[in-house]
């Protein structure tokens, strides 16, 4: 099949997601959409999939103009989706999964034909060796497996293009190097695949095409030969390095002590259990794993935001285990959470107000409990500068900003005062490349002024070249800590719990 969108415009209020964006899909090829967070890529391909109307431009399928009301009708023209958050029920079987919304019947009771959906799952499952179990339930699959399931959903909808949504997200990279085969696979076979990612690795393993879109637009195309500092060059529009220059690690006294850390959740169930490792002043521990292994909970009980039910956390000889969150953010720990609307801004609040949020009641912010509003506004003009947070101006709500520009705006605040300890959950969330330069400079700036600090990302090329040692999460353990150079097989065994490394210096 022949894809082709033409002149694609999107809008939001005042905002263009989409702005007159060309794309040509042939069939048995792969066209990587690469951009970074925000740039328009999933936009651009909810427009293609019936999810949102277009303000302009046209869809074409062999060169024939098609109109969507809604993704039935863009699965029925033969276009197939997985997006980045799954949409499978979890309680139900792969089988159920596959077939709901397209229940097929039998017999004069007309009952629900599961054995065809059994059938079916097994026929695409043997074709490109995904080693699915109809009958398994999906609660109980792997997210690897998963994914695959949403796959064998389009693909049971006799879909020829299939677009995917950042589909690495939450893969480890054992299971990053199986999708890439099974979109080879795909390929092969005839079928369109429209790579919708940020992660120049997997562009140029898989793609046959590149088209890079910054800020909604088309800049430019690229052969996967192009290199990757070439390709980030085209998604920021500069130069940028692509690796992280730092000098070694010159580890001082531990700051940070944690043992047997534990959090059971409301329904019992222990999301921590029993965590220990030490951070030493001056040196990056950063933590590895699928999303989902305890990360969450392992930060968020350092801060306080939920309570620990067994063990201690001690920050420079200072039991912080069990105080109030502005007590342990005062004596000296920096906090950007891994959700920055929920937990990293206060949304109806100015700029300037929300650079100091946790600080605001101290001098030079406040004097006699009356904030100075001069000097906040002096300062936040300073960190919207040093940050490059796009704004019409400091008092605009934080809320009306993009999500890059809030994360710059919770970078700006807590990486502005002095720390003894910085904990970072997926601290380049949503930047561009740029950005990304930037922020991790300054994460290395703080560990050489001789603070603790500990990284938790979801990125493993970042994990990788940030970290002074790297502790893997399981299921929430720490199942090893090991030094940067350790190859990206092992980490993935670890970080799928498959291969537990004593702990390493």
């Amino acid at each position: 099949m022949k894809l082709e969108l033409r002149g694609i415009t999107k809008r939001f209020g005042d905002f263009t997601a989409n702005d007159r964006i060309d794309l040509l899909v042939e069939s048995g090829t792969v066209h990587a959409l690469l951009g970074e967070n925000g740039a328009g890529k999933s936009t651009l391909m909810n427009v293609l999939f019936g999810l949102y109307d277009a303000d302009e431009g046209e869809v074409l399928l062999n060169d024939e103009p098609v109109v969507f009301a809604g993704p039935g009708d863009a699965m029925a023209a033969g276009i197939g989706m997985v997006h980045q958050h799954f949409m499978l029920v979890h309680p139900f079987t792969v089988a159920e999964n596959v077939m709901l919304g397209h229940e097929d019947v039998t017999g004069p009771a007309k009952l629900l034909d599961l054995e065809a959906a059994r059938a079916k799952v097994r026929e695409i499952s043997e074709r490109f060796n995904f080693n699915v179990d109809p009958d398994a339930v999906i609660e109980d699959l792997p997210v690897g497996a998963q994914q695959r399931v949403e796959i064998i959903k389009a693909l049971s909808r006799d879909a020829s293009v299939l677009i995917l949504d950042e589909p690495t997200a939450v893969l480890t990279p054992q299971e990053t190097d199986e999708l890439l085969g099974i979109v080879r696979d795909l390929r092969d076979a005839g079928t369109a695949v429209v790579l919708i990612t940020h992660k120049l690795r997997e562009v140029k393993a898989v793609a046959d095409t590149i088209t890079v879109i910054r800020r909604g637009k088309v800049v430019g195309t690229a052969e996967p030969t192009a290199s990757q500092e070439e390709l980030a060059s085209l998604m920021v529009g500069r130069a940028v390095t692509m690796r992280v220059d730092k000098d070694e690690a010159k580890p001082g006294e531990t700051m940070l002590s944690v043992d047997g850390l534990t959090v059971v959740d409301e329904a019992g169930i222990v999301q921590l259990d029993g965590v220990s490792f030490d951070v030493k002043a001056g040196e990056i521990l950063a933590i590895a794993g699928v999303q989902g292994n305890g990360q969450t909970e392992l930060t968020e009980a350092l801060l306080g935001i939920v309570p620990s039910d067994a063990g201690s956390a001690t920050l420079d000889g200072e039991v912080i285990t069990g105080k109030a969150i502005k007590d342990i953010l005062m004596s000296g720990l920096g906090f950007v959470p891994e959700d920055r609307t929920e937990d990293g801004i206060v949304a109806p609040m100015t700029i300037a107000n929300n650079l100091i949020l946790d600080i605001h009641d101290r001098k030079p912010y406040s004097r006699g409990g009356v904030l100075q509003p001069k000097v906040i506004a002096e300062e936040a003009r300073k960190h919207v500068e040093q940050f490059d947070v796009r704004a019409t101006s400091i008092e605009q709500t934080t809320g009306s900003l993009s999500g890059g520009n809030q994360q710059k705006v919770v970078l700006a605040r807590e990486l502005s005062r002095p720390l003894k300890l910085l904990i970072a959950s997926n601290p380049t969330r949503g930047l561009d490349v740029g950005s990304i330069e930037f922020v991790h400079k300054r994460i290395v700036a703080e560990r050489d002024g001789g603070a603790a600090v500990i990284i938790v990302s979801a990125e493993l090329d970042e994990v990788v070249a940030l970290a002074d040692r790297i502790a893997v999460m399981y299921h929430g353990r720490i199942v090893g800590i090991v030094p940067p150079d350790t190859d990206r097989d092992t980490l993935g065994l670890m970080m799928a719990g498959a291969h537990d490394e004593e702990e390493a210096a």
